[in-house]
């Protein structure tokens, strides 16, 4: 129950409402509190109202309509100087509540919060009857909406009733027609499999006929082969007889030398047919030659490192790849990092090639060039230069050990020359008897070029 306070004795201001204040009322009231909101002072204004101030008066019902009822209830000063602001709004309601008789053509809940907020003598049976008359306008509109809505679901279901029937007529139409269709193709699938079958049985009678005829003629084809094979065994037998007869009567041997030579000429038919299937080269080595030695006016890497010139020279290279035979393998990413770092991978490879192939044109040496393929972000597409076989590792394998690998297939005593500075692969290779070269020396002798 909600008691207010105000006004002097025979006015409103004793009476109480015994009830909530309808929620159409209480929007109204609250709408009557934000436009007269604006035309107070915020001296004027209640403490807790007057952050709203500034607001607009909708943002002011919306976020302080709580706040604007409590304090139309709770202070009676505010709730008169709202009274004011609304006489000078609506006079005519004013005075008609003032007089007791509201206007009938008035709207029952502007006259509620009227009298809500002016608090006139019977205020409360006008609140009452306010939110009686909006629950009665709020019940007749519901029922309203509802006939109208069973009106259309009658409508929309009558419609979904018509919709369902004709599709069923067509779906029935539909069915009776794949009936049909379906008992013609059933027909015609009975024609069909008679036909199939048919074809199978005449298919199977071919296959026998065919079988028959197939063993046939093998039987007649071995039949066949037997009876050359045999013609062919006499005739051997009688071409050897002849050969046999016509060598001794030419000879004018005796039986037992025909014998002889006969067995000779079968030793030396197996003999050249057995060189034939060896297939064996002429002899070009002599076992002399295959004893390890110096001859006259010979040198190897071990002669030309125990000359007089020194390891940075690049003479000595010369010397080396003079040598016969001589293979020079190049660690190619040591090299060109030691000459020229600052260019790309690409262009490194590109230029130290090209200075191989020149060296290996003016030497004659067989040169190989072996690149780490760790360095690689992709395949390289690359067409060696002419004297030059470029190698790259493969994945988990360093060039160092590939240089290993080559030098461990040549065979002993051939002039194998290894440029690199990694102190590693010059003792691994050195171990191996090839002739490890500095990176530097190599530099300095395309100088030259």
């Amino acid at each position: 129950m909600v008691e207010t306070a105000g006004g002097g004795p025979g006015d409103g201001a004793a009476e109480v409402l015994d009830r909530p204040l309808p929620e159409s009322v209480r929007r109204r009231v609250v709408q009557i509190v934000s436009d007269g909101f604006g035309g107070l002072t915020v001296a004027e204004l209640p403490a807790q109202l007057r952050q709203y101030a500034r607001f607009a008066p909708n943002r002011r019902a919306k976020f302080a309509g709580n706040a604007m009822a409590a304090a139309l209830e709770s202070d009676p000063l505010f709730r008169q100087r709202i009274g004011e602001k609304l006489r000078e709004a609506e006079p005519d309601i004013a005075a008609a509540l003032d007089s007791g008789a509201p206007p009938a053509a008035a709207d029952p809940l502007d006259v509620a919060a009227a009298a809500y907020v002016l608090r006139p003598t019977g205020w409360v049976k006008l609140v009452t009857a306010a939110g009686e008359e909006a629950q009665r306008a709020d019940a007749e509109r519901a029922d309203e909406e509802s006939r109208a809505e069973l009106e259309r679901l009658r409508a929309e279901l009558a419609a979904a009733r018509d919709h369902t029937r004709a599709e069923t007529e067509r779906l029935r139409a539909e069915l009776d027609g794949a009936r049909k269709e379906a008992e013609s193709l059933h027909r015609k699938l009975r024609a069909a499999l008679s036909d199939v079958k048919r074809g199978e049985a005449a298919l199977r009678k071919v296959q026998v006929e065919i079988e028959a005829v197939r063993a046939e003629g093998h039987a007649q084809l071995s039949a066949a082969d037997s009876e050359t094979r045999r013609l062919k065994a006499r005739l051997g037998e009688a071409e050897a007889a002849l050969e046999a007869t016509r060598k001794a009567a030419r000879e004018g041997r005796s039986v037992e030398d025909m014998r002889v030579r006969l067995l000779l000429d079968t030793v030396l038919d197996a003999a050249q047919g057995l060189r034939r299937e060896l297939a064996l080269p002429p002899v070009s080595v002599r076992p002399a030659e295959t004893v390890d030695a110096v001859e006259p006016g010979r040198m190897t890497p071990k002669d030309i490192a125990a000359r007089a010139l020194s390891d940075s020279d690049p003479a000595v290279l010369d010397q080396l790849l003079a040598l016969p035979q001589a293979h020079l393998v190049v660690d190619g990413y040591n090299v060109t990092k030691t000459g020229y770092p600052q260019m790309p991978l690409e262009k490194q490879r590109l230029r130290l090639l090209g200075q191989l192939s020149q060296l290996a044109a003016q030497s004659g040496a067989e040169v190989t060039c072996v690149f780490d393929g760790a360095e690689l972000a992709a395949p390289v597409l690359l067409a060696p230069p002419r004297g030059v076989r470029v190698l790259f590792s493969k994945p988990g394998v360093t060039a160092d050990e590939l240089i290993r690998q080559l030098v461990r297939a040549e065979p002993p005593g051939r002039p194998v020359i290894v440029v690199s500075t990694d102190r590693e692969v010059a003792d691994g290779v050195a171990r191996a008897g090839a002739r490890p070269v500095a990176s530097a020396v190599l530099l300095r002798r395309f100088q030259r070029i």
